[in-house]
């Protein structure tokens, strides 16, 4: 059986980072006899660049027919004057709305090797191992009315929109209970429940829910707490359930405990489990064609599409495990690496993953 994969390479780093992750899903589909079939499409600025549309309709048709999607990254300085629903964030956030994935994943695991490279110290993050699940295309990024507007005196106003319903709620609650299932058992939700009604919501359904699965330990942290908890006692947290906007800020918090956002995959799934899986990391555009940036990120998300959308675990776990035995060589990225004159390049990076790969067979 065949499997369509649709690289979506993007603005700065993301064609570098994402030509070693095909090259490693090639290697691994010899080792594995996978058939994975590859298409490539436009989206963010160089999609406006070419089409005058950050999500095109080549690129629509080729996404909705993806059995899953590897993306690099979208955006940079090069488009941020323009309006705001022309830009590039407005096609990642249009792709995540049409294949409706609401779930989204990302591990915040520290490799031993790299517990020198964390801000925090060795003893605070060592062994730490956490899942944030954030839902994905609802609050205030999707929420309506949004703008900007000028009063008759001439005062300009911002405003959006922050809201759910109690559906949208219940179903990325039920995910997070499940994953909490797989894994050792305590989920904790983040809300503002204190001032904001949506999140007030938010944790009534979130409690309701916690009735189907008595096994789960479940929790509720306010988001400013949970901050503060992250980076004060990261190993606390099991898996991490929250909404659109504190997800986005507390898994950029908690790429940072593991050394290098150049580390952290992420993975967003619809119902059926087909995703868009992409680093956790942004276009980079200031090291973009240097042959600096670290592919483990786009790389760990290919196997996390494997795992997650293409069902082929083996695979998945041969390639992270090629991940850990390319970090115990002492290869480093100049992200994690003691100095500029021990980085490794991107290429050469991807090269030793796809050895480690091709040694399998």
């Amino acid at each position: 059986m065949s499997h369509r994969i649709l690289l979506l390479p993007g603005d700065g780093i993301g064609p570098e980072v994402v030509e070693q992750a095909r090259r490693v899903l090639v290697a691994t589909a010899g080792v594995f006899d996978l058939d994975l079939v590859f298409d490539s499409a436009d989206l963010g600025g160089v999609a406006i660049d070419r089409h005058g549309d950050p999500y095109p309709e080549a690129t629509r048709l080729l996404a909705r027919q993806a059995d899953a999607i590897l993306l690099g990254a979208v955006g940079g300085p090069k488009w941020d004057t323009l309006p705001a629903a022309q830009r590039p964030e407005r096609g990642l956030l249009a792709i995540r709305s049409d294949l409706d994935l609401f779930c989204n994943l990302r591990p915040a695991m520290l490799y031993p090797q790299l517990a020198d490279a964390s801000s925090l110290k060795p003893d605070l993050v060592a062994g730490l191992n956490l899942l944030i699940v954030r839902e994905l295309t609802g609050g205030i990024y999707f929420g309506e009315p949004r703008g900007v507007e000028t009063s008759a005196d001439g005062v300009r106003r911002g405003f959006n929109t922050d809201v759910y319903d109690e559906g949208e709620i219940g179903r990325i609650a039920r995910l997070a209970f499940q994953f909490a299932q797989k894994r050792n058992g305590r989920l904790c939700s983040v809300d503002k429940a204190n001032v904001l009604e949506v999140t007030m919501l938010w944790r009534d359904v979130v409690t309701e829910v916690s009735a189907e699965f008595p096994e789960i330990e479940l929790s509720h942290m306010y988001v400013d707490n949970a901050a503060m908890q992250l980076v004060r006692e990261p190993k606390q947290f099991d898996v991490v359930l929250t909404g659109n906007l504190f997800g986005d800020i507390l898994s950029d918090t908690a790429a940072m405990l593991t050394g290098s956002i150049g580390m952290l995959p992420s993975a967003s799934l619809n119902a059926e489990s087909r995703g868009l899986y992409e680093p956790v990391h942004g276009s980079a555009p200031d090291i973009a064609g240097a042959g600096k940036a670290n592919p483990l990120a786009t790389i760990l998300s290919a196997a996390m599409l494997l795992r997650y959308s293409l069902d082929e675990g083996p695979a998945a776990d041969a390639i992270e495990a090629a991940v850990e035995r390319v970090l115990n060589e002492g290869l480093r990225t100049l992200d994690i690496a003691s100095g500029p004159a021990d980085a490794a390049t991107t290429e050469a990076m991807g090269d030793a993953v796809v050895a480690a790969i091709t040694s399998l067979s």
